[in-house]
């Protein structure tokens, strides 16, 4: 992995680390990587450096402070004892510590979250005029409600036909609820597909042809509005 564990204020005036990746060329436009229920696992720092690779800078923060699941059960918990306000915070914090790095480009920040990191993704569209575009993977939180009245950027999602989390009625509501609030938003359902089809150390379930498609789409999305 060529990126490196730092340390950033959240918006609450505590601490958190991340992983950030830094393209080669030092500079480029910024994106925040939001973790899976799993954690901030080797998976999401590798995304991040796929971002690297293409020219983002590209921040990951610890949304559970350390802590990282290894079984479904324990990533539940987890995932159901967030504090959504910490995580507000945190996700806060790191659009700070981007927009104001040396090495990012853009005015405005980048969001895509997996899973967990798909909703809270989404909340933080809606809290925070700084965030340029939202990117949700299957997004799934019971306890994450966003103001879409508040949405401050356009939203590009990606789902799975077979997904028993977010099922297509799921998705077709939530679509329905940003173009009800006279929000942009653009959905990709692929019908073959099932929860967490981007995550390639899932060999169960990963769909190696709709996430390279799906990563062309977002990276096409972020240059655009960011």
């Amino acid at each position: 992995m060529s990126g490196t564990i730092i340390e950033f204020s959240t918006a609450a005036g505590g601490n958190c680390q991340g992983y950030l990746s830094i393209p080669a060329a030092g500079k480029g436009p910024a994106v925040i990587v939001i973790q899976e229920w799993w954690g901030l696992v080797d998976h999401i720092k590798q995304v991040a450096d796929r971002f690297a690779e293409t020219g983002f800078v590209a921040l990951a923060p610890d949304l559970y402070h350390g802590v990282q699941a290894r079984q479904p059960d324990e990533a539940g918990r987890l995932m159901m004892a967030l504090n959504i306000d910490g995580a507000a915070s945190d996700l806060s914090g790191a659009a700070d510590f981007l927009l104001e790095h040396p090495a990012v480009t853009s005015r405005k920040v980048g969001t895509v979250g997996f899973c967990l990191g798909g909703q809270l993704s989404l909340m933080a569209a809606c809290v925070d005029t700084r965030i340029g575009a939202c990117v949700d993977y299957y997004g799934v939180h019971p306890q994450i409600q966003p103001d879409f009245s508040q949405l401050a950027s356009p939203v590009l999602g990606f789902f799975g036909g077979l997904d028993g989390f977010v099922t297509p009625d799921a998705v077709s509501a939530l679509e329905q609820q940003i173009r009800q609030a006279g929000k942009s938003v653009e959905f990709h359902v692929y019908p073959d597909a099932d929860h967490a089809f981007f995550n390639d150390s899932r060999p169960e379930v990963y769909h190696r042809a709709h996430a390279e498609e799906s990563w062309k789409r977002m990276l096409a999305f972020f240059h655009a509005n960011l």
